[in-house]
């Protein structure tokens, strides 16, 4: 899709500071970062939102949060913890509508988010 910003993003077409990337999902550092640390992590495959996946994209739904994981681990985010984020929904936050995981930490966090 070349209205998608993250979809331009993937095909290196608009910049974002790509942090990991491997055959299923990119990850960018958040332009507007809400923590120390604050990542993206997208599908290559173009989703607009949670409640648009099926079945058949599993796979790419455990990879994302791997990635996430992996990401956090590399920052020592596990060593104080972190906080992972998907928001569905403008009403929820989500402001590309392209599936994304945000990956936040380095300080602290409260309940409920807000």
């Amino acid at each position: 899709m070349q209205t998608c910003l993250f979809c331009r993003i993937i095909d290196r077409q608009a910049p974002a500071k790509i942090v990991y990337e491997d055959e299923q999902v990119v990850a960018i550092e958040d332009i507007h970062p809400q923590a120390p640390v604050h990542l993206l992590v997208l599908p290559r495959k173009h989703l607009a939102s949670l409640h648009e996946v099926s079945a058949e994209d599993e796979p790419v739904l455990g990879r994302l949060l791997t990635v996430a994981a992996k990401l956090a681990r590399g920052r020592r985010l596990d060593v104080k913890g972190y906080r992972t984020v998907i928001n569905t929904g403008a009403l929820a936050g989500q402001s590309v509508f392209h599936i994304h995981v945000h990956v936040l930490g380095g300080r602290a966090f409260h309940w409920p988010p807000g």
